[in-house]
């Protein structure tokens, strides 16, 4: 696994899970954040190194990567709505940004890199489950930087031998989760001051909603394990498909049917796949990946952390 990590991105949501695990397994870290999406604080209780500043940076990222063996690159522009607003961003952050990060992880010697990348918005609209075999047809500039994000990783395993690997991460939620714009993140916010929750359409649109907890567990290995498909995708969910309506009556059993706000809802938003849920065969196959939390004992998880940060 190595004994040193460059998180990028790692202040943020699965950055600040992500660092506490890894942390526990004596590696030295280092995380290169412009913050963001994240705090310094968030690193608190750790030994991890922060460099503020922003993967566009060349000369930042190279010093970023210097003397880490092992990369895990989570830094993104990652709301879909504002990608549409502002493909551009997108195109600077997420597809030039991965590219500094590989260029200079292949100039300093880094032994593996894994890639944060998505399915769904990958894939685009598809008879679910999704798997790694489907066509990509991204309907949003973000699922397209992605993409972009894992070709250049598969060219960059091709031509310069850099072990990297692409995990396709479904919708993360957890502790830390405070600035995520997903939507358990956006649901407790409203919940925590009693504002109505808006859903868009008609909330039977599915997701596959995988905790933070599990998702850690995968990276980890996606970072130790010498037999990888390197340049490639692997996707990592709990296929499970779970509406929004669905999602609603668990988080209105955790918080408490008299806490829980009125529901609003509005027309559906361009860009945003309907049905989406993953086949996890290849991330059992490769990773030996087993998601072990189900989704309302990661709510309860989830608000019990929004409880205590308010």
């Amino acid at each position: 696994m190595g004994k040193s990590c460059l998180i990028t991105g790692g202040a943020g949501f699965v950055g600040s899970n992500l660092i506490r695990h890894l942390a526990s397994r004596g590696m030295r870290l280092r995380v290169l954040d412009n913050l963001s999406a994240g705090r310094a604080a968030d690193l608190g209780g750790t030994d991890a190194e922060l460099l503020i500043g922003d993967i566009r940076d060349t000369q930042l990222v190279e010093q970023a990567v210097q003397g880490m063996e092992t990369v895990i690159h989570l830094a993104a522009h990652t709301n879909v709505i504002e990608s549409i607003k502002t493909p551009e961003v997108n195109l600077e952050v997420n597809v030039k940004g991965t590219f500094n990060l590989l260029q200079a992880s292949v100039k300093y010697g880094v032994k593996r890199f894994v890639f944060a990348s998505t399915g769904g918005a990958i894939i685009g609209e598809a008879d679910p489950p999704v798997h790694e075999d489907m066509a990509p047809h991204p309907i949003s500039p973000y699922g397209a930087g992605k993409l972009a994000g894992e070709g250049y990783c598969s060219a960059f395993w091709g031509s310069y031998g850099l072990k990297s690997i692409c995990l396709r991460f479904s919708n993360v939620y957890g502790p830390f989760s405070y600035h995520k714009g997903s939507v358990i993140a956006k649901f407790f916010r409203r919940v925590q001051v009693g504002e109505p929750v808006t859903v868009y359409g008609d909330g039977a649109q599915t997701r596959d909603f995988i905790y933070v907890g599990d998702l850690e567990k995968a990276i980890v290995s996606a970072l130790q394990i010498e037999d990888l498909p390197f340049g490639e995708a692997i996707q990592l969910g709990t296929g499970k498909e779970t509406s929004i309506n669905e999602l609603v009556v668990l988080m209105r059993k955790v918080v408490g049917e008299g806490i829980f706000p009125s529901l609003v809802y509005q027309p559906s938003r361009p860009g945003e796949v309907l049905r989406n849920y993953v086949s996890i065969a290849r991330a059992n196959q490769y990773l030996s990946f087993v998601p072990a939390t189900t989704l309302e004992e990661g709510l309860k998880e989830t608000w019990r952390w929004f409880k205590q940060e308010s």
